[in-house]
């Protein structure tokens, strides 16, 4: 069952292909038809866009169970034809449908902090271009033609259904938000910086500065300053080409302790301090606004807040509340195992069934050396060709030759300005300089032009991004599995999820999430030696996790 919500408010049967059942159905008030229809048949919805549709219905109690999100799969189909980065909205795709010029996307704004005001007027967004009823029809229907067309359909057909799902989760774990005990965080931040003050950084901060500007012997030296830090080093006769840790770690000086630790703390005080404090928690949550698919690669992004760097000693606040547990899981080497599967090389296969595989593979091809059989698979995956890596790789590619190739292959398409696709059809960017800026995080993964660098790059994208598609396809069983009952999902970072639930349903969900996780690797891959373990936890607070 399909149900498209209209731009004008009324909701329209759709067949499979896309085409009206019926007449469309005008509704006193939108959220209140969801609902009775999402209890009658659970449809799936059709929409243009679900960070524009979903939290209204949010804000009003309606959750849904599935939808067709119109604008994330124009941009998977735009990627498929190597037209990555063009505009993706409804507007641009029925501009593109009828051979009209295509308008540019409405930029979305920077999330602001919960409780905000409204833009200024001149700050606000342009009007919308006005599109109609049967605007959402043709693009739908456009859509289901062109899935079709693709290389595997059924594989595309469960990215884009992964991908509008994604949608759906990262709506709602915005809205239910993530525990966060504001007063541990201030605590916390008193421990490690000393109480905040009125105009300025805090004392720790200053201290800081004051010790480094007396192993320099300077007065006035800006420790935030990168600039005047490298200058500051090369007047103690010692060139540095920036002021990165492991560069830092490399220089015997008296300042380099001191201006290390000032580093860590003037990113907690500017990243996740008492102003990120004031800004994004309320009520005992933490209310980012993810970005599903904001990463070429499929991985999310976030706008505002920084959802996805938490440091460790920050989600000490992380605490679960009373009578109920966090269950954090987190999938050990994840990249190397989709690169098993990818590839179909038995051999590998047969090492990534077991539970730790650099192990597995240290004793079938690499004398038993564990640091050796790593090196050559993330060598692999990564192109690294120098040091350590070569006798590695060369081990690799004479007992996994299939595994090898296939990612040889796909640097040596990169290399010369082709496109590569994961396994379930994302496709990589053009080259640079044949494609828009579309504003990426982080913008390195933007490809870069032919050549070995890009090489470099798609070489790893069919790796990344199938590995980004398994999490989404675990995210989506998992809320399936959890719908109905307490657990709520409420953080994901790359391969990590964290569920919160009752105490007495923590362990129920724990095993749950390691069900969804074979379910996943099965939905992609089929029958396959390859095993995708999870380390879970089960703990009040987040640092706690192993």
């Amino acid at each position: 069952m399909l149900v498209a919500v209209l731009p004008d408010g009324r909701l329209q049967d759709l067949r499979a292909d896309g085409g009206p059942a019926g007449p469309p159905h005008p509704v006193a008030g939108l959220p209140a038809a969801v609902a009775a229809r999402e209890a009658a048949d659970q449809p799936r919805w059709v929409w243009p866009a679900t960070p524009d549709a979903y939290p209204a219905l949010l804000r009003a109690g309606v959750r849904v169970a599935r939808c067709h999100d119109l604008e994330l799969t124009e941009a998977l189909l735009l990627g498929h034809a190597g037209r990555w980065g063009e505009p993706r909205g409804l507007a641009a795709a029925t501009a593109r449908l009828r051979g009209l010029p295509v308008p540019p996307d409405r930029p979305r704004p920077e999330a602001e902090p919960p409780g905000f005001a409204q833009a200024a007027l001149f700050d606000a967004l342009p009007p919308p271009v006005p599109v109609s009823a049967g605007d959402v029809l043709a693009v739908y229907a456009d859509q289901q033609r062109r899935i079709a067309a693709t290389e595997h359909p059924g594989r595309f057909r469960m990215l884009v259904a992964a991908e509008s799902a994604g949608a759906l989760i990262a709506a709602e774990m915005g809205h239910t938000g993530l525990p966060w005990r504001a007063d541990v965080h201030d605590q916390l931040l008193r421990e490690l910086l000393g109480a905040p003050q009125p105009v300025g950084p805090p004392r720790r901060l200053v201290e800081l500065t004051a010790e480094i500007n007396a192993a320099f012997g300077t007065h006035g030296l800006h420790p935030d300053l990168p600039a005047e830090v490298v200058r500051a080093f090369a007047r103690a006769g010692i060139q540095i080409p920036n002021t990165r840790r492991w560069v830092l770690r490399q220089v015997d000086h008296p300042a380099v302790a001191p201006l290390l630790q000032f580093k860590e703390l003037y990113r907690i005080w500017t990243a996740h301090g008492w102003n990120w404090l004031d800004a994004w928690v309320r009520d005992g949550r933490f209310h980012p606004e993810y970005v599903a698919g904001g990463v070429v690669s499929g991985r999310w992004g976030a706008r505002g807040g920084g959802a996805l760097q938490v440091p460790k000693v920050i989600r000490r606040a992380v605490i679960a509340d009373p009578g109920w547990r966090l269950v954090v899981a987190d999938a050990g080497q994840l990249e190397p195992r989709v690169m098993a599967a990818v590839s179909g090389d038995t051999r590998l296969a047969r090492a990534a069934a077991e539970g730790d595989l650099y192990a597995a593979l240290a004793a079938d091809s690499f004398d038993g050396d564990r640091g050796k059989a790593k090196i050559a698979l993330i060598g692999a995956m990564y192109g690294q060709t120098g040091g350590d890596a070569i006798p590695a790789l060369a081990a690799l590619r004479r007992h996994y030759p299939t595994a090898f190739d296939y990612v040889e292959q796909a640097a040596r398409t990169g290399e010369t300005g082709g496109l590569v696709r994961s396994w379930l059809g994302r496709t990589c960017p053009p080259a640079a300089g044949s494609q828009r800026d579309a504003g990426l995080d982080p913008p390195d993964e933007v490809a870069p032009p032919p050549g070995r660098a890009r090489g470099r790059f798609t070489r790893n994208f069919v790796i990344q991004a199938t590995a980004a598609e398994w999490a989404l396809v675990l995210l989506a069983t998992l809320r399936t599995a959890l719908a109905g009952t307490k657990a709520e999902l409420v953080f994901f970072v790359h391969d990590e999820v964290v569920v919160h639930c009752p105490t007495d349903q923590a362990e129920e969900v724990a095993d749950t999430i390691r069900e969804c996780a074979a379910r996943a690797g099965r939905m992609l891959f089929g029958d396959t030696e390859v095993r995708f373990p999870l380390d879970v936890s089960v703990v009040g607070c987040y640092a706690d996790a192993k």
